[in-house]
């Protein structure tokens, strides 16, 4: 992973990665990370190719080691009002806001971006594979939101998002046709076309 140096030089960089933006519930959360240049960790991957318990071990040591990092997130109400991808912008700009230390340039994961405070910006197509940078804001915002699910759950233990955090699963699906939404489902988030969530 060393991507990053190629686009930005010696520019400090902070790398944008969100979680949550396929879920039925819940918020979508977003990470920025500033790394020490030149840092790169063989533990730092692609949150979705890491164990829960991997997660956990790693946002500790990405916590540690980074220079800065943020979190941000867009409830479910703000992800009906804007649309999902205008939310996971607004989740990674509030992420960025959240930086003790004002970034030269940022790498985004994934085709869109806003502008941000008039910051130069590469997005990068499966940069979580690609960026280190990228891959920690990865498993910052996946952990984030796996513990918000996982309080979530407490207050509506039915629909088992302590296994599947949100996502449309089989157990979920199921749940909501037998016990209904909950405040926190989107109302505009549709099942296979056929389920819309509306409350």
């Amino acid at each position: 992973m060393k991507m990053a140096e190629s686009i930005t030089g010696v520019v400090l960089t902070a790398g944008c990665d969100e979680a949550g933006r396929g879920c039925l519930s819940g918020p979508v959360v977003a990470a920025a990370v500033i790394l020490p240049a030149g840092y790169d960790d063989p533990g730092i991957n692609d949150s979705k190719q890491l164990t829960p318990l991997s997660r956990h071990q790693m946002a500790s040591r990405i916590k540690e080691t980074a220079l800065a990092y943020g979190i941000g997130k867009s409830e479910p109400e703000e992800i009906d009002r804007l649309n999902i991808l205008q939310a996971s912008i607004t989740a990674m700009h509030r992420a960025l806001d959240q930086l003790t230390i004002t970034p030269g340039y940022v790498l985004v994961d994934g085709n869109r971006f806003r502008s941000y405070k008039e910051i130069p910006h590469t997005c990068i197509v499966k940069g979580d594979a690609l960026v280190t940078s990228i891959a920690a804001a990865s498993i910052l915002a996946k952990h984030s939101r796996d513990l918000l699910m996982m309080e979530l759950h407490q207050q509506y233990p039915h629909y088992g998002w302590d296994r599947n955090k949100g996502y449309p699963t089989r157990e979920h699906i199921d749940a909501i046709a037998h016990f209904g939404k909950t405040p926190v489902h989107r109302k505009t988030f549709h099942v296979k076309g056929q389920l819309k969530l509306s409350l």
